[in-house]
């Protein structure tokens, strides 16, 4: 009977301990990801640029509230938030809470389908089917019916109250020790919001530094950033993968980026440019799928250094 069924038991008990370990332990496993990216024109002094995404903020979820307030000790330059900040319609007052530290120093956002949008529970194969099909999103897939709408507006209240710039297809400017940081942003590309034409043209003249910045990394988007000369793209969606395998990575990436490039940072060349990108892993996940495996939650801190370094 041993030799029958010992194999298959042993499958599942180590199958019912990865899940255990999944749900019960990495997925509160709060990390901090510390990037150097030489991206900043010679005799530009050191930024440092707090990265936040995929919070997916569930009501009740007191560790990451106190994880994510304790970021404020940090003290970056300014914040950056690649969106996906709720995963309950409730979820707004305790954004703005956790957050609350952080907004205290410049800072700017876009939203991600989250935002917009509960999540629906789904079967996660079909993540891997979209990755063999090409179709992520509404990227050649149907609109979605039934969905329940979150108040992304009172959580884009809280964040332009608190001086953050709302950079949804369009461009905006931080003044830090004098210098102009012109961030260019985009609506989620997962849901077809996104608008380029808006932006398009590249970084401005008068500006001593430009990014852009996207919650999902679709191709087109990071094509335009690059050929448009833009260096750094920031963007988040991806959560890692998620559920990765040990030493060999994520599977997915929910979208039309390589997995080699799933999280962490990159780069992307298009029309001859190349520019750096960094995908956050983000420190959430779906209210219904509420596990990570080889992924932990993770912030990131990213200092911008000079090309000359």
């Amino acid at each position: 009977m041993r030799a029958r069924y010992g194999v298959p038991l042993g499958i599942a008990a180590a199958g019912a301990a990865g899940l255990v370990y999944a749900a019960g332990f990495e997925v509160r496993s709060f990390r901090l990801r510390r990037v150097t990216v030489p991206v900043l024109p010679a005799g530009m002094r050191p930024l440092r640029v707090l990265q936040v995404s995929d919070i997916h903020m569930v009501g009740g979820q007191r560790k990451k509230q106190r994880w994510l307030r304790s970021l404020a000790g940090l003290r970056p330059d300014f914040v950056i938030n690649t969106g996906d900040n709720l995963s309950d319609p409730e979820g707004v007052p305790e954004v703005l809470d956790a957050l609350g530290p952080l907004m205290e120093f410049p800072g700017a956002y876009v939203f991600g389908s989250n935002d917009y949008y509960g999540p629906k529970m789904r079967n996660p194969a079909r993540y891997l089917l979209e990755r063999a099909s090409g179709s992520h999103g509404l990227n050649g897939n149907a609109p979605a019916v039934n969905v329940l709408h979150n108040p992304w507006e009172d959580l884009r209240e809280g964040f332009d109250g608190a001086g953050w710039l709302n950079l949804t297809n369009t461009r905006g400017t931080l003044k830090i020790e004098g210098m102009s940081l012109e961030l260019t942003g985009l609506d989620d590309p997962h849901i077809k919001r996104d608008r380029y034409q808006r932006v398009a043209g590249g970084p401005s003249d008068s500006a001593d530094f430009s990014m852009g910045v996207v919650h999902a990394p679709y191709l087109r988007v990071l094509d335009a950033f690059t050929a448009d000369d833009y260096p750094l793209i920031l963007a988040g969606h991806t959560h890692g993968g998620q559920l990765c395998i040990p030493f060999y990575g994520a599977l997915v990436t929910n979208c039309d980026l390589d997995p080699d490039r799933v999280k962490g940072l990159s780069t992307h060349t298009a029309e001859d440019r190349t520019a750096y990108l960094h995908v956050s892993a983000g420190c959430g996940t779906s209210r219904y799928t509420p596990v990570r495996f080889a992924c932990p939650p993770e912030a990131t801190l990213l200092t911008l250094v000079s090309r000359e370094q």
